[in-house]
């Protein structure tokens, strides 16, 4: 069993390993810094600790606008190299437990690029109770959720010298 952290970006599911999330936060009073490229939507001071925000739909192209209920996870200094850093999404619901068998792991196969980012799709079924529950929150209920590799991507942006 994997534990992940499932979230809402553009009005489609994805998640990332929970041992790389260190809390997450409402959203808070964001300084923006000049000059930052487009997904640094800038600093925060987080309990006396300058941090970091990264807006993740930016950074990883998604369209859409932002969500209703819009939280900041922030991550743990193993994933960001000892930086303090947040991730800005949409929304966040749970700590789900996923069952190997239920991943389908993305290979550099796919000619879309979509492996520099995407670890692999987690298939679920959903019962009645899930499916009000999305309906509720305006989730598309596909059955399915895009795993995110989030220490790959920092650590590409940071080999590239753009955080």
């Amino acid at each position: 069993m994997t534990d992940v952290v499932e979230f809402e970006l553009g009005q489609e599911l994805y998640a990332m390993d929970i041992r790389f999330a260190r809390e997450i936060v409402e959203m808070m009073p964001i300084a923006r810094i000049p000059r930052a490229p487009d997904y640094i939507a800038g600093i925060m001071n987080l309990r006396g600790e300058i941090t970091t925000v990264i807006d993740l739909k930016q950074l990883i192209r998604i369209p859409g606008t932002s969500g209703n209920n819009p939280k900041i996870i922030v991550l743990v200094a193993e994933a960001t190299g000892g930086s303090n850093l947040g991730i800005i999404v949409d929304d966040v619901y749970s700590v789900i437990q996923v069952a190997e068998s239920d991943i389908e792991m993305v290979d550099e196969g796919l000619s879309s690029g979509v492996h520099t980012f995407v670890k692999g799709i987690i298939k679920f079924t959903k019962d009645e109770d899930d499916r009000k529950q999305a309906d509720e929150r305006g989730r598309q209920g596909t059955g399915l959720i895009l795993w995110i590799d989030i220490k790959k991507i920092l650590d590409d942006l940071v080999k590239s010298g753009q955080v």
